[in-house]
């Protein structure tokens, strides 16, 4: 199969929905990562997915809207939590789990009674939603367990001969996968943090926001995993992922030692800590948490690409993105942190 990198105009738009009306895959930009999409109200089309992805079966996918008037056929009802978080924050990236509806199979839902909804902003996931008519599921399009793709470069290498279309919006403006909250419980569950924070959900809401089991260490053994990027290891490039937390000259002192014993080793941090690391390879977060996790999946790629074998990631406070950056670095590690 050829795999044409096209930009968003009429006519790509236009064969993108064609394709997606007849069961096939589309990769497309959003403002979180790079979505790998197909009809979500299309058994076998999502079913590819998995496929294309090389992604286990368990592993539910979110449905992707253009409006609110998608919704009804979508899910059963939309509970009181629910409606306040898309007041708020729809379009947007934020992920939100409600009751299913009979349009769309247990093959999107990993064989659960609830569905995971997104309505996002950017405007060619829009455009190209709006002009097939269909709800789209749609995970990350990368091939599955690797760092999520920002840009139309890194889709093409997990994707090419794999799926006929990629939309080449540009890069992700967020760089991690949406927030993900569970609203079937008569509160608000953060399954998966992102851009929206658990601190701008609580706001929101007017209460407090709990974390779910499985957002910052792995799920127990036979554990059914409720929202995408819980139950498997994700975000992980070849090299293996240490994270490092502590003081500056503790965790310097630590990565500096360990690295000498290292074939090709780099770090992983924001860049007024550049410093801390000489002689090392830097892979440059950016100057603020939210650079970080703008950059940490290219980041995290690039490090594939100049051959490290090593990568020892500093870790951030969890308060704001900080939370959704070390969610995503510590599944990277596979959970291996440590803590000085």
């Amino acid at each position: 199969m050829q795999t044409k990198v096209l930009k968003p105009t009429p006519e790509s738009l236009a064969l993108a929905a064609e394709i997606l009306q007849k069961g096939g895959l589309v990769a497309f930009p959003t403002e979180t990562v790079y979505g790998l999409g197909a009809d979500a109200t299309n058994a076998e089309a999502a079913k590819a997915i998995f496929a294309a992805k090389g992604r286990p079966a368990d592993n539910p996918l979110i449905v992707h809207i253009s409006s609110l008037s998608m919704l009804p056929e979508i899910v059963s009802s939309v509970p009181e939590a629910a409606q306040k978080l898309m007041n708020a924050f729809w379009p947007g990236p934020l992920t939100i789990i409600m009751p299913k509806g009979k349009k769309i199979p247990y093959a999107v839902t990993a064989g659960l009674e609830t569905v995971a909804v997104r309505f996002p902003v950017h405007p060619d996931a829009q455009a190209m939603i709006e002009r097939c008519g269909l709800p789209i599921a749609a995970p990350s399009a990368n091939l599955s367990g690797k760092p999520s793709p920002t840009t139309a470069a890194h889709v093409f290498e997990d994707m090419d001969g794999r799926i006929p279309l990629i939309l080449d919006g540009g890069p992700c403006q967020v760089g991690l996968e949406s927030t993900v909250v569970d609203a079937t419980h008569g509160h608000i569950i953060l399954l998966r943090p992102g851009g929206v924070t658990r601190e701008m959900l609580e706001e929101a809401l007017g209460e407090e926001v709990a974390l779910g089991k499985g957002v910052m260490e792995p799920l127990a053994d036979g554990e059914k995993a409720l929202s995408p990027g819980l139950k498997h290891k994700h975000y992980a490039p070849k090299a293996e992922v240490k994270v490092v937390l502590g003081p500056d000259d503790l965790r310097a002192q630590y990565i500096l030692d360990s690295a000498a014993k290292d074939a090709c080793p780099c770090v992983l941090c924001l860049e007024g800590r550049r410093g801390l690391y000489p002689g090392l390879t830097v892979l440059s977060a950016g100057n603020t948490p939210e650079d970080y996790a703008h950059n940490l999946f290219a980041a995290l790629r690039h490090a594939d690409e100049i051959g490290c074998t090593q990568v020892y990631a500093e870790g951030l406070s969890l308060e704001g993105v900080g939370l959704a950056v070390m969610n995503r670095v510590e599944r990277a590690a596979g959970f291996h942190v440590i803590q000085l």
